[in-house]
């Protein structure tokens, strides 16, 4: 999902479901009821639809999710609270409905200097 696909117009396929919409202008979560075996979230948080994108894992299924942390205002872009993750929010956002496999809260150098919170997490079968 984004506000703008024409940046992945070249994978879309029959296999990748991809929606244009804008999550964060009040209309309706475009999954309610569905879940899916695998979630994928990277540079993107909007905090109201962060317990809708856990509870969107299935059975069995996997999150991956990477965004901006505390500390990236030292790198640039996001700077402001509202897009940056506090210590350990992504941890808690999945604590109650998912097995955390891997998580992160560190530093990264490429592709550009940034401070990310990354997590992989599974819901039981």
């Amino acid at each position: 999902m984004d506000r703008d696909l024409s940046g992945i117009a070249d994978l879309l396929s029959p296999a990748l479901i991809a929606v244009a919409t804008d999550l964060e202008d009040g209309t309706p979560w475009p999954f309610t009821g569905m879940r899916f075996d695998a979630v994928v979230v990277t540079n993107y948080l909007f905090r109201p639809l962060l317990p809708t994108v856990v509870a969107a894992v299935a059975p069995g299924g996997v999150l991956v999710y990477e965004t901006f942390a505390e500390g990236n205002e030292r790198f640039g872009r996001p700077s402001n609270p509202d897009f940056l993750l506090r210590p350990g929010e992504l941890l808690n956002a999945v604590a109650a409905r998912l097995r955390v496999l891997a998580y992160e809260d560190l530093t990264v150098d490429q592709p550009k200097p940034a401070a990310v919170q990354r997590i992989v997490a599974t819901a039981d079968a």
